[in-house]
């Protein structure tokens, strides 16, 4: 089979588009005819093996563990193994696995996967599990946001962010996007009762109080963030640009752990969990039209640097898909 290689840590350049060995599925797994995947700040992660402290949680000091990068995947099921009870050859399938989906097959344990939403190609299907994830979890298990409440989402037109949007809108709340011109109208129409052109507008600066900022960017202070903030409100951070290439976000964070326990504000981060319950969740939500994927552009499977690229950029609306 074709696949997007990866041999050490680097820039887009190292991948390669190469022939391997096509996967045979485990007793409990199942081998996805992959359609689509996506890529993510996970992804980027394992690519360029940076922070660079966290080198050995990613598999070594001068490659990751896994020899084909992709999380999110759809696609068409192959073949099954002999204990997986919930797919059938032919089922058209989405989910995320740690890592093999940049291939035209991956072997994918049955837990990790859920029927694809009945009303999204499969590229749309494979711009929502990791996003989704987070989005979710974030908003209904982190912060548990409630009906009324003000939430402020810097970074509001990223995958993490246009989920956000629309999950918190479902939720009762009122949201305020932040984003640059160019993805105002987009925000908006995604559901934000108010958007914020940060080229234009210093968020931070205004009189509006938020009972919760859900941060996806990491570009402001944290001074400049509890300013907006009521006296218990929460500050979530799910953002995973590092600061520098040994620690990433990590002094920011300890920072922001080492402050909350004296300020009436909540300052805190958290890392998502792929789950089959909350990949259902997210299929209930698509299929009802409370939640829509956007999607900014789509790379064929030889150009997976290429949207590398693009991502690195920082400029991305929505999610970009690898079409396989």
């Amino acid at each position: 089979m074709k696949a997007i290689v990866i041999d050490r840590y680097g820039t887009p350049d190292v991948l390669r588009f190469a022939e391997v060995e096509t996967p045979v599925p485990g007793d409990d797994e199942v081998l996805v005819r992959v359609r689509a995947s996506s890529v993510n700040p996970y992804d980027w992660h394992y690519l360029t093996g940076l922070p660079k402290l966290f080198r050995p949680a990613f598999g070594g000091l001068r490659r990751p563990k896994y020899h084909i990068l992709g999380a999110d995947l759809s696609g068409h099921v192959e073949a099954i193994g002999k204990d997986v009870t919930r797919f059938r050859p032919g089922d058209e399938v989405y989910g995320q696995t740690a890592a093999g989906a940049y291939a035209e097959y991956a072997a994918v344990a049955e837990a990790e996967l859920a029927l694809k939403p009945a009303n999204l190609t499969f590229e749309q299907s494979a711009a929502v599990p990791l996003a989704g994830f987070t989005a979710l979890q974030a908003i209904r298990d982190k912060a548990k946001v409630q009906p009324a409440q003000k939430v402020l989402i810097n970074g509001a037109s990223g995958g993490v962010g246009t989920l956000a949007v629309q999950i918190t809108k479902s939720f009762g709340a009122e949201v305020t996007g932040v984003c640059s011109t160019t993805n105002v109208d987009m925000v908006r129409s995604i559901g934000a009762d108010h958007v914020i052109d940060y080229t234009r507008d210093d968020f931070t600066a205004g009189p509006q109080r938020y009972h919760l900022l859900l941060d996806n960017i990491g570009n402001r202070s944290l001074s400049e963030y509890r300013r907006i903030l009521e006296r218990k409100a929460t500050y979530l951070a799910s953002f995973g640009q590092p600061e520098n290439e040994w620690l990433g976000p990590l002094w920011f964070l300890a920072r922001m752990a080492l402050l909350s326990p004296f300020v009436g504000q909540k300052l805190t981060t958290f890392t998502a969990r792929p789950t089959t319950e909350d990949l259902h969740t997210l299929t209930a939500l698509i299929e009802a039209g409370t939640l829509a994927p956007v999607v900014d552009r789509a790379y064929p499977l030889h150009e997976v640097p290429d949207a590398f690229r693009y991502v690195g950029q920082g400029h991305a609306r929505g999610k970009v898909v690898i079409t396989i």
